[in-house]
Formats: C-alpha cells, sequence, structure tokens
C-alpha cells in the first residue's frame, strides 16, 4: 500500500491512539450540536419568513438554540484534540438534554420518536464520558490521585 492509501492513525496525543470510546462520543456530543444548531436556524428562518404567533419570540428561541448548540460543538472538538476541559461540558449537554427527551416522550404528537433518539444519544454520551479508558485518554485523573509520588 502506498502513503496516500494507508489511513492516517488517530494520534490527537503523545500517549498513542485516541480510543474509540472518546472517538465515538465525541461524535455523538457533535451531532446533538448540529441537531441544536439546525433547529436553532430553522426556527429563525420561521420567525422571520413565516406567520409565527409571536414573531419575537420565534427569533429569540432560534438565536438562544443557535448559540446554545456552541457548547457541545466547542466539547466535541476538545473531546477530539484529547482535551481534558471538554468533558464538562459535554457531560452537561447530556444532564440538560435528558429531560428534554422526557418532556418530548410524554408529547402526544410524533415529538416522541425524537424524544426516544435524544435520551438515546445522551445515555450513550454520558455511558461513553464516563468510561474510565475515556477519562484517561483525557487525562483526567480521579480525586485524590497525584501525578508523581512525593518524593523523600
Amino acid at each position: 500500500m502506498s502513503a496516500e492509501q494507508t489511513p492516517a492513525p488517530e494520534t490527537d496525543g503523545p500517549d498513542g491512539p485516541r480510543p474509540r470510546r472518546l472517538t465515538y462520543a465525541a461524535a455523538l456530543v457533535a451531532l446533538e450540536g448540529l441537531a441544536l444548531a439546525v433547529g436553532g436556524v430553522w426556527m429563525l428562518v420561521l420567525g422571520l419568513t413565516g406567520d409565527p404567533d409571536d414573531r419575537q419570540q420565534a427569533v429569540t428561541g432560534g438565536v438562544t438554540l443557535v448559540v446554545l448548540a456552541l457548547l457541545p460543538l466547542f466539547a466535541a472538538r476538545g473531546l477530539l484534540g484529547r482535551r481534558g476541559w471538554s468533558r464538562g461540558p459535554a457531560v452537561i449537554t447530556q444532564i440538560m438534554a435528558l429531560p428534554v427527551a422526557y418532556n418530548l416522550l410524554r408529547a402526544d404528537s410524533v415529538a416522541i420518536p425524537a424524544g426516544i433518539a435524544l435520551a438515546v444519544v445522551a445515555v450513550a454520551s454520558l455511558v461513553l464520558l464516563v468510561n474510565p479508558a475515556t477519562t484517561q485518554a483525557l487525562g483526567i485523573r480521579g480525586p485524590g490521585r497525584r501525578t508523581e509520588e512525593p518524593k523523600g
């Protein structure tokens, strides 16, 4: 195989290959961020071009969703770059998604499948984010763990 055909290894850090769990978590978090951004733009466009009940509320809601989409998108980028800070915003995004999924599941409409999908993605992301391999790849140490042995 030539160098062009050989896939590049997933090494975004000096500690070797990035665990697949970390890559999957980043993908799910990015998917949520993308969904928020698309929903926000859709709400914004409908608020500006359509005939909403309250145009100002539709525009404000759309802008809010687009701004909220930045949190999981930045977190996903940080996860791919193996930045320890990125796990916090990613976990917060999943925790915020669970009540939204619950409310969608309680609706008597086509929102129920969206609630199921959101719940599955949020729970799967949380499991991947708290996995020991992910924690180690991000360089997060547990409480009371030192980076080096005390001298003396």
